[in-house]
């Protein structure tokens, strides 16, 4: 179906070029007249221009893959110079996440739906896969989670995947949570559930330990007229058996509401992980060095928290971290400065 939105250029130009006396005589609206104007690019809006994930390949960091807010999948296999888009014959172009796969770099999992609390947020219909490096995609269900934080895939099985679902942004759904496949997502298990309101946003493994994760659960809910983001189904959740079973962790972190969470794992050394955390009197950047047992904020930064929560840690120093948002924060101490 086409948008009537589109002909609102068209029908401005008309208005501009109309004579605008009382008298004048208006010239006929024609079909001459309407294919005589012609539509240019001009780049991307805020909306589809966001960038929610970049990834490259580690054996060729000259192919990249670039998932936006709303205007499609990208690749390049030259370093950026050119770009093609590899998803525009999909019903969807918004997207959360993406993932390649560690252990098959051919296989790319797609989370759609992005993870924005905004009126403007795009949702998606679930989970895609591709099997030849993002040539052709299949459509693996998941349809009503929406949202999707976060996609991982088991470091030595492309069949294996964890999906961080937020759900639907507007109501209660139970569509939510932590989603795992062990058959290429012909399968789905929601393995971790907390209500209706708490979605997950964030998940890390272990990569030392693949059936250890780490999960950051959102409790958030939008209206026409506001935003309730932020509740006590937030917080920070661990298994270590795949998924069967979680625990919430709790010592160090803030008590009370808390709002989105971003999560990261040094792959040095597994035992030290990051979070940003939202909340009104305790946000800030969270560091832990015992597998997430306790928790000290190092500091105050978390910069516009329900747009952002995004926090990695340089895969060669588990003390230099990064914090992006508008603007990208790094500190080379943990956190501390």
């Amino acid at each position: 179906m086409t948008s009537p939105i589109r002909y609102l250029p068209a029908v401005l130009a008309i208005l501009v070029i109309a004579p605008a006396g009382t008298g004048a005589q208006q010239a006929p609206l024609s079909a001459e007249l309407l294919s005589g104007l012609r539509f240019r690019e001009i780049g991307p809006a805020v909306t589809g221009g966001r960038i929610h994930d970049v990834e490259a390949l580690p054996s060729d960091p000259s192919t990249v893959y670039v998932a936006t807010a709303s205007g499609g999948l990208w690749k390049t296999t030259n370093n950026g110079t050119t770009w093609t888009p590899i998803f525009d014959d999909q019903p969807v172009s918004t997207f959360g996440d993406i993932a390649i796969a560690p252990s098959n770099p051919d296989v790319i999992w797609a989370g759609t739906g992005e993870q924005n609390n905004r009126q403007s947020t795009s949702w998606g219909n679930g989970v895609y896969r591709s099997t030849d490096a993002g040539k052709t995609w299949t459509h693996l269900g998941l349809v009503e989670t929406r949202h999707i934080g976060k996609v991982v895939v088991h470091p030595a099985n492309p069949d294996i995947a964890y999906v961080a679902a937020l759900g639907n942004l507007w109501k209660p759904n139970p569509e939510r949570g932590v989603f795992k496949t062990t058959d290429g997502g012909r399968t789905w298990a929601k393995v971790l559930y907390l209500d209706t309101l708490t979605g997950a946003v964030d998940l890390g493994v272990d990569p030392a330990d693949p059936n250890t994760l780490y999960a950051a659960t959102y409790q958030r809910l939008r209206r026409a007229w506001g935003f309730n983001g932020g509740g006590p189904g937030s917080g920070i959740h661990k298994t270590t058996d795949g998924g069967r079973t979680w625990r919430r962790l709790s010592n160090g972190l803030p008590s009370g509401d808390i709002g989105r969470i971003g999560l990261a794992i040094a792959a040095s050394n597994s035992r030290v992980l990051s979070a940003t955390i939202e909340h009104r009197g305790q946000g800030g950047t969270y560091r832990s060095t015992d597998g997430g047992e306790s928790w000290r904020r190092v500091n105050n930064l978390n910069p516009r928290p329900m747009y952002y929560s995004e926090i990695f840690i340089d895969p060669r120093d588990e003390n230099r971290v990064y914090v992006l948002g508008t603007q990208s924060y790094v500190s080379e101490d943990g956190g501390a400065n």
